[in-house]
């Protein structure tokens, strides 16, 4: 009668004590998918909206998906949400616009947190950012008359893709921007350009401007592009639209913009916390790269017009890693260059 007692003891210890499995986690539960601009922030909301339907039936348990926006120093405030501040149990996802990932690098004080420690997902396109002026509100048409004449353009913070671009090319390329920030999205600038308070913007992506209510903005002659800014030129932009690059005057200054630029091969990039279950990060990062090849997602991506050449977690995480081993001298110019960093 003991040794059955003691079996019994035994059994049950066992069963209380195993791990709760992906499906019995997540069933039930909801994702919080965390996009760290105001809503209808172009593709960096549009993503993330077709992508929560379909990526549902993909893992186990098929939980919830809500898209929530957390605007706030240009998606610094939602990464430092995900990486600390939110549950480190799979139910916050990091939707933020690449910018975010160089403020821990330029030593930004409200960016608390470490993206190499991050756990990545994927982002569904890669992407280049440009420049460009309000036809209707300057007369500024290429990049050397923006050296020439003052352009006011719009920022979400000083420490984004927004903020960050301009104020290079003034640096290293004497530019004459005028940076206005507090907005909270891409789409509250665009709305500011439509009502004639700004004359531009720099730091968009190529794809969000050919994308939602900005599509024709090219077509019917309301926009000039003036500037590249990435690594290398896109093939769909017009040769003629100079890459940032090539307008530092010397090799370092060069370098110096290369770290500047090196978010943009990340184009969307999604994540976990630094604390979440191995078990979930493999179940949402298979759940994704399934998504990216769904119907349903595709279709949903080509009818806001956006691009889909999908960026795997492994290849996101090289990247992120290449950043932050950049040569020292080389980040260090990038801090000169921002000093209200």
């Amino acid at each position: 009668m003991a040794r059955t007692i003691l079996a019994l003891l035994l059994l049950i210890a066992t069963g209380s004590a195993r791990a709760e499995t992906v499906e019995e986690f997540y069933r039930g539960k909801t994702i919080t998918t965390l996009v760290g601009t105001g809503v209808g922030s172009g593709a960096v909301s549009a993503y993330p909206m077709a992508l929560a339907p379909v990526i549902k039936k993909y893992i186990p348990g098929h939980p919830s998906f809500v898209v929530s926006h957390m605007p706030g120093a240009g998606g610094i405030k939602a990464a430092s949400y995900v990486y600390g501040i939110g549950p480190q149990d799979g139910t916050v996802w990091g939707f933020i616009s690449r910018g975010f990932l160089l403020a821990p690098l330029l030593k930004v004080p409200q960016a608390q947190f470490d993206p190499t420690k991050f756990n990545w997902i994927g982002s569904p396109t890669r992407t280049v950012s440009m420049g460009l002026v309000w036809n209707a509100t300057t007369s500024v048409r290429t990049i050397l008359d923006a050296m020439r004449q003052e352009v006011a353009v719009g920022a979400t913070s000083i420490a984004q893709d927004t903020g960050i671009y301009p104020r290079a090319l003034n640096r290293v390329a004497g530019t004459r921007f005028k940076i206005v920030t507090g907005y909270d999205g891409l789409t509250a600038i665009d709305l500011a350009m439509e009502r004639g308070e700004l004359q531009g913007k720099v730091g968009s992506t190529w794809k969000s401007l050919n994308s939602g209510p900005s599509a024709s903005w090219i077509a019917d002659k309301r926009v000039t592009v003036l500037v590249q800014l990435g690594l290398r030129k896109a093939p769909d932009i017009p040769p003629d639209v100079p890459l940032g690059l090539d307008l530092a005057k010397t090799p370092q200054e060069r370098q110096i913009f290369e770290v500047l630029c090196a978010p943009s091969a990340t184009g969307y990039p999604s994540f976990l916390g630094p604390g979440v279950p191995r078990e979930r990060i493999d179940a949402i990062r298979g759940a994704y790269l399934q998504s990216m090849k769904d119907p349903e997602f595709v279709a949903a991506v080509q009818k806001q017009g956006l691009d889909l050449d999908p960026i795997g977690a492994d290849e996101l995480a090289d990247i992120v890693r290449d950043i932050y081993a950049l040569p020292p001298a080389a980040v260090e110019g990038a801090r000169e260059l921002l000093p209200a960093l």
